[in-house]
C-alpha cells in the first residue's frame, strides 16, 4: 500500500503551519506553510504528481518565501524615521518665555526654530521665571517641556 498526500491534505496542513504562527512567534513557521499551500494549489490541475516532487516543490517554495522575507521585505519595513533621534537632539535648545506658570497652569515658551514640528510648546520650570526670559530644554514630559532657567 502505497502513501499518498492528495491536494486537501497539503492545503490543511498548510492552514494549520498558518494558524501555528500565531502561538510560536518566530516568524518561521509561516513560510514552511504558505509553501504547504502551493503544493495544495499546485496539485489541484496536477493530482498524479508524485510526492518527491510534492516535497521538492514544498521545500523549495518554503525556502524562497524565507529568502524573500529576510533579503526583500524586512529590511524595506525597518522604520527609518529619527522619531526618537529628534527628541534627544531638542535638548539644549533655547527659547523665550512668553507665558509664566501660575499655579497649575503651565508656561508658554517660543522658540525661533520649530522643535518637533511646534515653534510654541508649554513648560515647567523650578525656577522663577518672567515673560521674556531664555530657558533651555532639559528634558521632555510627554508633551510638555521642562527647562531650566541659566543666569
Amino acid at each position: 500500500m502505497e502513501f499518498e498526500l492528495a491536494t486537501w491534505h497539503w492545503l490543511v496542513l498548510g492552514i494549520l503551519l498558518v494558524i501555528m504562527e500565531i502561538f510560536i512567534p518566530s516568524f518561521t513557521v509561516l513560510w514552511f506553510g504558505l509553501g504547504a499551500l502551493v503544493v495544495g494549489v499546485t496539485l489541484w490541475p496536477l493530482p498524479e504528481l508524485p510526492l518527491a516532487a510534492q516535497l521538492l516543490i514544498w521545500i523549495v517554495a518554503s525556502c524562497l518565501f524565507a529568502i524573500l522575507w529576510f533579503k526583500y521585505f524586512k529590511p524595506r519595513m525597518i522604520d527609518k524615521t529619527t522619531a526618537g533621534i529628534a527628541r534627544e537632539a531638542a535638548v539644549g535648545e533655547s527659547g523665550q518665555v512668553i507665558k509664566v506658570p501660575a499655579g497649575e497652569r503651565r508656561g508658554v515658551v517660543r522658540f525661533a526654530i520649530p522643535i518637533l514640528s511646534a515653534d510654541e510648546w508649554e513648560f515647567i520650570c523650578e525656577q522663577d521665571v518672567a515673560v521674556g526670559d531664555r530657558v533651555f530644554i532639559k528634558e521632555f514630559s510627554g508633551n510638555t517641556l521642562i527647562v531650566v532657567k541659566l543666569d
